[in-house]
């Protein structure tokens, strides 16, 4: 039986756990640990009947990526660990692949706030959630470590190799957030997961925009 690496496991307890805590207390979840713009936005009145606010806060940037929508989204984003994850954590070591998740994840965050501060979907102010930034990122990384692996789609079920699949996935973010379609996805949030995944990566490596890092080759 094929058992899961510690930290690949432990992401996957962490969403279920987190998934739970937000039932039992959605508005404190919301509220304070969910994404929210720059700035303080009213959100409605308080137990004492007076307007409660509410804005970003420092550690939002990490712990949106474990709060979810519903069920299905927390299905597919746990589907992805269980599928991606092993394979990278196994590839990276422990320590380096939680590192690359949460840089993913922040970045994800990073890339939503400049949008949703600034207004560019024109959707207003809504708060983010969901690990989809950090899934992005690892989709992007599996694309780069095995290019050739051939991954089987759910809906439909179409196999493709891991670098097609990045591609194709990566083209249709970018031209559904570019056209705001799909309103309430995190469209920029994903390609800024891929982005700052392939950084990642990408400095690892010590190439360009950075400097080589000396002999030691990553893969």
């Amino acid at each position: 039986m094929y058992a899961l690496p510690p930290v690949t496991k432990a992401l996957l307890i962490a969403l279920a756990v987190a998934y739970v805590a937000q039932m039992l207390a959605p508005d404190i979840a919301i509220f304070y640990f969910a994404l929210w713009p720059l700035g303080e936005h009213v959100i409605g009145n308080g137990p004492d009947g007076l307007p409660f606010s509410v804005g970003f806060l420092p550690w939002q940037i990490l712990s949106y990526g474990l709060l979810h929508g519903s069920v299905g989204h927390l299905f597919f984003n746990a589907l992805a660990i269980f599928m991606f994850g092993g394979s990278l954590e196994q590839t990276w070591g422990s320590r380096r692949f939680l590192a690359y998740f949460l840089v993913c994840v922040a970045g994800a965050g990073l890339v939503q706030l400049v949008v949703v501060t600034s207004g560019i979907t024109g959707q207003g102010i809504y708060p983010t959630v969901g690990a989809s930034g950090g899934i992005f990122g690892l989709l992007l990384a599996y694309g780069m470590l095995f290019p050739n692996r051939q991954i089987m789609l759910l809906i439909p079920p179409i196999p493709m190799k891991a670098r097609t699949f990045v591609i194709v996935f990566g083209t249709i973010e970018l031209l559904m957030g570019v056209f705001n379609t799909a309103s309430g996805v995190a469209h920029f949030a994903h390609l800024g997961g891929m982005l700052f995944g392939w950084l990642v990566i990408r400095y690892w490596r010590g190439q360009p925009p950075f400097r080589p890092r000396g002999p030691r080759l990553v893969r």
